[in-house]
């Protein structure tokens, strides 16, 4: 049997402010499906792709998604998944399938699929920040992503 005086005892690593640094991804939704893209974005969001992870600080990346608009939908989800809120008054349920929130919200229904596998709490919220929807090729952070490739 080991003595305890000769276990070695290692430190667990939580990384400091200063150890993190973000980096901007850029993603183009154009042809891919909702739910498999989601997962990835949320991975950035969280900083699961990074060695430095900890499930209790953020430290995860920017994430931009282009061409919201033309995101995919596999079998009959654009007729039969349906988006749910309630006003708070009685008979104040209203229902929105997919297909109908990509015509009149794309940039919603990527961001309610990300909102969905982060944390649901305040960590989740300052990750869901990072978050930038457009339903078009263009947005408003070409400084940031040029910066990015100048440093690689």
């Amino acid at each position: 049997m080991m003595s305890s005086s000769s276990l070695k005892r290692t430190r667990t690593y939580s990384p400091r402010p200063a150890d993190i640094h973000r980096q901007w991804h850029i993603i183009d939704a154009e042809g891919q499906i909702l739910g498999r893209m989601a997962v990835q974005i949320a991975k950035l969001l969280m900083g699961k792709n990074k060695p430095i992870y900890a499930p209790h600080m953020d430290t995860g990346d920017y994430v931009i998604v282009l061409n919201a608009k033309k995101v995919k939908a596999t079998g009959n989800k654009l007729q039969d998944k349906l988006y749910h809120r309630h006003s708070g008054y009685p008979g104040g349920l209203r229902s929105v399938p997919l297909g109908e929130m990509l015509e009149a919200h794309p940039t919603r229904a990527i961001e309610l699929a990300v909102k969905g596998m982060l944390p649901h709490n305040a960590l989740g919220r300052t990750m869901l920040r990072k978050l930038k929807v457009y339903p078009g090729p263009d947005h408003p952070h070409e400084a940031q992503a040029k910066a990015e490739e100048k440093e690689d």
